[in-house]
């Protein structure tokens, strides 16, 4: 898929010099909202692991639109890692403005064949290295405060969750479980930063097309079954949690915090009771 940024002259200073991080975005969903953020004006860290052709070329498309980005390497499950990351953002651009977790991954396994490593892995990516992110970037929010001809807000931090913050998922148990503690660590924190003019959100994305999940949708007989699930009847596209991250880091959402709003295309309305049950 070839990616490309066009302006929307209504949108292009909506996060005017804010700077962003957003964690795992070298492909995918974070992919999708680092070229969002960066197409209405924000300067991006582009975090990645392993892969750093993929992240530099989201670098590439970003600064070829005339924006900002640089990338970085680091584990968010590692303090020492995550540190020195906020440490070069902030060497690089002076402060952070708003933070997207959403650096994930999955091993799945029925449960009474999961091992430690599978559960460990899971939680420490998608839940531990939400909380050392969050925490990073909270000092630097509440050390800097509100700078007002920027945003109203001292900060943003955007969760990545699932709807599987909510919907069961056998043979996904760290998965959803890690989903589960996002929801509560997100409504947790954002009661305690609110006072300090900090903003903490959760996105629930539904299917999204995205290599994580590409087993679901690369056949017409597995798209097929997937929206079965989606009562919109069809799969969502990284563009679209990257528009509702913006809408969720700018000024015209200030009065929103400790909530997660899914974008699923109705997975989480239950279609399998549409007819009744």
């Amino acid at each position: 898929m070839q990616y490309k940024l066009q302006a929307d002259m209504k949108q292009a200073k909506l996060l005017k010099d804010q700077v962003a991080l957003v964690t795992g975005a070298d492909s995918g969903i974070g992919k999708g909202v680092a070229l969002a953020m960066a197409q209405v004006g924000a300067k991006v860290l582009i975090n990645y692991v392993h892969n750093h052709y993929a992240a530099d070329e989201v670098v590439k498309i970003i600064k070829d639109a005339g924006g900002e980005a640089f990338a970085h390497q680091a584990d968010v499950s590692k303090e020492d890692e995550v540190k020195a990351m906020f440490a070069k953002i902030i060497e690089t651009y002076g402060t952070i403005d708003i933070l997207v977790n959403n650096a994930g991954l999955q091993k799945d396994a029925k449960f009474v064949d999961m091992t430690l490593d599978d559960w460990n892995t899971v939680i420490g990516i998608n839940l531990t290295g939400q909380f050392l992110c969050s925490r990073e970037a909270a000092k630097e929010f509440i050390k800097r405060g509100v700078v007002e001809d920027v945003s109203v807000a001292a900060g943003k931090i955007i969760c990545m969750s699932s709807v599987h913050e909510v919907i069961p998922w056998a043979g996904h148990v760290n998965y959803a479980t890690s989903k589960g503690g996002i929801g509560m660590f997100m409504k947790s924190i954002a009661q305690e930063l609110a006072p300090h003019k900090i903003r903490v959100m959760g996105i629930g994305p539904g299917a999204i097309q995205t290599p994580i999940n590409k087993e679901a949708w690369d056949t017409p007989q597995a798209l097929n079954k997937l929206l079965e699930l989606i009562p919109y009847n069809r799969i969502g596209q990284p563009d679209d949690i990257g528009k509702l991250a913006v809408w969720l880091a700018s000024d015209e959402a200030d009065y929103i915090t400790g909530t997660t709003i899914f974008m699923d295309g109705g997975m989480t309305l239950y279609p399998g009771f549409a007819d009744n049950g």
